[in-house]
């Protein structure tokens, strides 16, 4: 039998405070924060400082709120991105997705990333970002940007250099080096994340590598690695002494990174407004921002879900062109 259509009526206008009654208690269960990388990189390391500190905002009179880290890796972020697009958009599945996940792959391989990376996510904040340095082995011959890319016009494909996936943010970063340094050749390496790139490095199984500055940051700072530059404008505070490429003969280069928190396309608005909240409360914190320096990521300033939206487009856009104007035919190699 059909319900009156009164009913219907005042079903219809309840849906809205139910909908923000059910937000107000979010999160009532544990939360499931994906790295679509290995465990030790960049992305890595500002999860679980995320996970930490908006765990103990969220909580309430019970407690910290359970906020868990999980890595999903492969395909520079595109598996475990794959992976969040499909989970409920309930807000118990959050992602904390890079340069490479929602912007380099899908402008580099829009073929081989099987999800739209602004319509299947719902954008919450910006998180932060940084450089890719290039580094090389501590024990390695070069002591500068010339002399490396100079031995490598003078060997073509002798030299190898890893990056944390092909299409991911160091490998556009890479082959747009080589590009805008006169097209040079050289080997390709991917792995499955900036900690297995640094380890190779340290092992001398690569001869350089474009990671980024959180996952070289320890490495750097231990003597397993020396950054010959960043591909910032500006020196980083952190590492001063390492030159900006574009100091080191590539005038105007810039590539940088950085970390956003998403969820499933259609995350209710109530849970995103008190996620939005919550991580501008987090960033705020001077410790935690110190922390996230430390480990290579510049805290964003604050904003809102539409501008980190705003961001991402613009983004993808600038790495659509990077890929056009330089000609390149990226494949998983």
């Amino acid at each position: 039998m059909p319900l009156p259509r009164r009913l219907l009526l005042a079903a219809a206008l309840a849906a809205p405070a139910l909908r923000t009654a059910r937000a107000e208690a979010w999160p009532d269960r544990v939360v499931t924060l994906v790295v679509p990388f290995l465990a030790g990189g960049s992305t890595d390391i500002a999860a679980r400082i995320l996970a930490e500190r908006l765990g103990a905002v969220l909580g309430g009179e019970a407690g910290p709120a359970r906020i868990v880290v999980e890595n999903r890796s492969g395909a520079g972020g595109s598996v475990g991105a794959e992976w969040v697009r499909h989970r409920p958009a309930d807000g118990a599945t959050l992602m904390l997705a890079s340069a490479s996940a929602l912007a380099t792959n899908p402008a580099a391989l829009p073929q081989q990333t099987p999800y739209d990376p602004i319509g299947d996510f719902t954008q919450i904040a910006l998180i932060g970002g940084g450089p890719i340095v290039l580094v090389v082995p501590a024990a390695s011959p070069f002591g500068g940007v010339p002399e490396l890319l100079a031995a490598i016009r003078a060997a073509p494909g002798r030299y190898t250099w890893a990056t944390s996936g092909a299409g991911g943010i160091g490998h556009l970063t890479g082959e747009y080096l080589k590009l805008q340094a006169g097209g040079l050749k050289a080997e390709h390496v991917p792995y499955r994340g900036g900690s297995a790139v640094m380890e190779a490095l340290a092992k001398g199984e690569v001869d350089y590598s474009l990671e980024v500055l959180a996952s070289t940051a320890p490495h750097i700072r231990d003597g397993l690695s020396r950054g010959l530059a960043v591909s910032a404008l500006q020196r980083h505070p952190l590492f001063p002494a390492i030159p900006t490429l574009a100091e080191s003969g590539l005038p105007g280069f810039e590539v940088t990174t950085w970390n956003m928190l998403v969820a499933p396309a259609g995350l209710p608005p109530g849970i995103v407004a008190i996620l939005a909240a919550g991580v501008r409360k987090v960033l705020a914190e001077e410790a935690t921002a110190q922390r996230l320096a430390q480990a290579g990521v510049d805290p964003a300033p604050p904003g809102s879900p539409a501008e980190a939206r705003a961001f991402l487009v613009t983004e993808l856009a600038k790495f659509r062109g990077i890929v056009a104007q330089s000609g390149l035919e990226l494949g998983r190699r």
